[in-house]
């Protein structure tokens, strides 16, 4: 049983209502971290705003976000993000050799010195911010733009604040939507 409860299709505001349509439309479920973080609509809908605007704008890939994503998810050990984003991660090119290596990244011929350089970051970020030395970050600006290292940082902050919600709630993986699900929560079924 969830510790927060999960909110409905049906029970949501309008904007909230748009957000849930548009996650049905591309992954066939409402992420149940999503449906519980609607219980406050504007602190919901402005995280989907930022969390979109790291996912998907700027000039690093999506791909590179979603592996500093998955080390971070590791680090926390938040099984409810490691279900999705490894999936994720998956899809967008990363192998199953490399999602497995991310414990070992430094030591591992599977990475680019730039992707090392941006899982350190992840490392670092998560587990002793206040240590990262400026050889680390000279290194890290060696392969990586200001605005690119923003982007990096963003994406590692937004999930260890994601992991730590998730961890506490002791989320459940989200699965997809039944079609009676789809029906009894307002969402309009496809035929």
């Amino acid at each position: 049983m969830p510790r927060i409860q999960r909110l409905a299709r049906n029970q949501v505001s309008a904007t909230s209502g748009e957000i849930y349509d548009r996650y049905v439309r591309e992954r066939g479920n409402v992420p149940n971290f999503f449906r519980t973080m609607a219980n406050r609509p504007a602190i919901f809908e402005t995280m989907i705003a930022h969390f979109e605007a790291i996912l998907t704008t700027g000039t690093l890939s999506t791909k590179l976000k979603e592996l500093v994503i998955v080390r971070t998810s590791q680090l926390n050990q938040c099984e409810y993000c490691l279900d999705s984003h490894t999936k994720l991660a998956r899809k967008l090119g990363w192998s199953a050799d490399q999602i497995t290596a991310l414990n070992d990244a430094a030591e591992s011929e599977l990475f680019t010195p730039a992707e090392k350089a941006a899982i350190h970051l992840a490392e670092k970020m998560t587990l002793d911010s206040n240590h990262y030395s400026d050889a680390e970050f000279a290194t890290l600006r060696s392969f990586y733009a200001e605005g690119e290292i923003i982007e990096l940082m963003t994406a590692i902050g937004i999930f260890n604040y994601f992991n730590r919600f998730n961890n506490v709630l002791k989320m459940e993986p989200t699965r997809p939507l039944s079609a009676e699900e789809m029906a009894t929560g307002g969402f309009a079924v496809k035929a």
